[in-house]
């Protein structure tokens, strides 16, 4: 006679907020908000907090859905083994469900209190990243965070277009920048994690072709990326305020890169050069999306 298994006790409220990445979901916010922001118009304060709280939700979804089907990836990784799955604090239902119904609800409020071209982009964002980057590229191609960067490029476009309805260049400009941004900012975490990587399976660049490829990479794309970073300038899509500070930022993200480019040896303290540019890239974009908000109010 078989009995079941025991099902564990319902999650805390924490655990549900640790499916959404929350520390992922700052700046997916702020690039969203910053989008909307830089808009032309005005956009109604409750629709405008509407429609950041749908970009939150929907980034939410999307990682609770992510922990949901990498349940198992996440119990042989150091640093995701405690995440509420593997750690046998929830449900592998429940957080499907969870997942499910905010992406849902996200989408659905973003049509009905906005419009359908920033719910449209939501849902495909939300769609790209769980099925095609964590269900078909991540575990199959080293490549994964180049085409999966895409995911985490939307928000710009979401919050542009929650304020107008439309997409134009200096969105999609943003979103370049951060498809670019992703490669060098995710390649120098792997670099100083792929034991990780390599325990779970995981093809990521570090683990197939080596450091040295990754290291080279990184260099590589930083360099469409600096120039998506600083085109909105020339272009006349922006003002001064925000050309000066991307150059100056941009500048300082090329230097960091280009040290862990062409380092060929391990330094006393190791993979300092890849620790310092992972830490930088994220107050990189802050500083730069932030630069073209107070731009974009100043002018």
């Amino acid at each position: 006679m078989s009995t079941a298994s025991p099902l564990l006790p319902p999650a805390h409220w924490r655990d549900f907020l640790a499916l959404t990445k929350p520390r992922v979901m700052t700046l997916v916010v702020f690039t969203g908000l910053c989008g909307m922001l830089a808009a032309p118009g005005h956009i109604n304060p409750v629709l405008g907090f509407t429609a950041i709280l749908c970009i939150a939700l929907g980034a939410g979804a999307a990682g609770a859905l992510n922990q949901w089907y990498e349940a198992d990836i996440d119990a042989v990784m150091r640093r995701t083994a405690e995440r509420p799955l593997p750690a046998g604090r929830m449900e592998r239902q429940a957080a499907l469900h969870f997942g499910v119904g905010l992406a849902a609800f996200s989408v659905i409020l973003m049509g009905l209190a906005l419009n359908l071209a920033a719910a449209a982009i939501l849902a495909i964002s939300i769609l790209f990243y769980v099925l095609v980057y964590t269900v078909w590229l991540k575990p199959r191609t080293p490549q994964n965070i180049v085409i999966g960067g895409a995911a985490g490029a939307f928000p710009p476009l979401i919050g542009w277009a929650a304020a107008t309805g439309q997409v134009a260049l200096l969105p999609l400009l943003l979103f370049m920048l951060v498809f670019l941004w992703t490669p060098p900012h995710f390649w120098a975490l792997a670099l100083f994690v792929k034991t990780d990587y390599a325990n779970a399976g995981i093809p990521m660049l570090p683990v197939v072709a080596g450091e040295r490829t990754t290291r080279h990479q990184i260099g590589l794309y930083t360099i469409p990326m600096a120039a998506a970073a600083v085109l909105p300038w020339p272009l006349g899509l922006t003002g001064t305020i925000y050309g000066v500070v991307s150059l100056v930022t941009t500048a300082w993200f090329a230097l960091l890169a280009l040290r862990v480019a062409t380092r060929t040896s391990q330094p006393d303290d190791a993979m300092k050069p890849e620790k310092a540019l992972f830490k930088y890239s994220i107050l990189y974009l802050f500083v730069v999306f932030g630069a073209l908000v107070i731009d974009r109010w100043v002018a």
